[in-house]
């Protein structure tokens, strides 16, 4: 029997790869300009970074539906 990927599974993961990807981009953009991360301490800036997928990812999976269970019955 296949199972079906919940739809908040489907979402955060697709939230955290756009945001990855959006991120990685500005990034590559201001490599030589490397401004966005100088007002951060160096031990911060690693931290900082990941926040920003992560926070996309749980605001995705927040937002989207449970993927309708039948076989689990009612209450």
């Amino acid at each position: 029997m296949a199972r079906q990927i919940e739809r908040k599974v489907g979402w955060a993961t697709a939230a955290a790869y756009v945001a990855s990807s959006g991120l990685l981009g500005v990034l590559a953009a201001v490599q030589d300009n490397a401004r966005v991360l100088e007002p951060l301490p160096d031990s911060i800036s690693p931290l900082a970074l990941a926040l920003v997928p992560g926070l996309l990812t749980f605001a995705a999976g927040w937002k989207a539906r449970h993927t309708p269970r039948p076989d689990l019955g009612e209450g």
